[in-house]
C-alpha cells in the first residue's frame, strides 16, 4: 500500500494520518468547505475538496470520493466511522475500481 485515501474528518482522520505516517504510507484527506482549514486537511501529505458543508453533497458522495482515488492514484480507502464505513454500496464500487477498503 503506497497511498491511501481517508474518507472522514476530525480526530477520526488525524488518527488515520498518525498511523499512517508510522507506516511512512502517503496519506489523503476530504475536505467539504466547514473543514477546508481542519487540522485532518493540513496534516495531510495531500488533500482534495468533495463538495460543499452538508454531509450529504460531500462526505456521502461516493462517486467523488472513487473519482478522486482514481486521479490519485490512491490504492487503499479508509472510511473511520459514520458516513461511508458500513456501506456495501461503497465496498463494491471501490473494489470494482482495484481499490483497497481498510477497515
Amino acid at each position: 500500500m503506497n497511498k491511501v485515501l481517508i474518507a472522514n474528518r476530525g480526530e477520526m482522520a488525524r488518527r488515520v494520518l498518525r498511523t499512517l505516517k508510522k507506516m511512512d504510507i502517503k496519506s489523503v484527506s476530504v475536505y467539504s468547505d466547514a473543514d477546508r482549514f481542519a487540522p485532518h486537511v493540513l496534516e495531510a501529505d495531500e488533500s482534495v475538496y468533495i463538495g460543499a458543508s452538508p454531509s450529504s453533497d460531500s462526505y456521502l458522495r461516493q462517486d467523488v470520493i472513487i473519482e478522486a482515488c482514481l486521479a490519485l492514484g490512491v490504492d487503499g480507502v479508509h472510511p473511520g466511522y459514520g458516513f461511508l464505513s458500513e456501506n456495501a454500496e461503497f465496498a463494491r464500487k471501490l473494489e470494482n475500481a482495484g481499490i483497497t477498503l481498510i477497515g
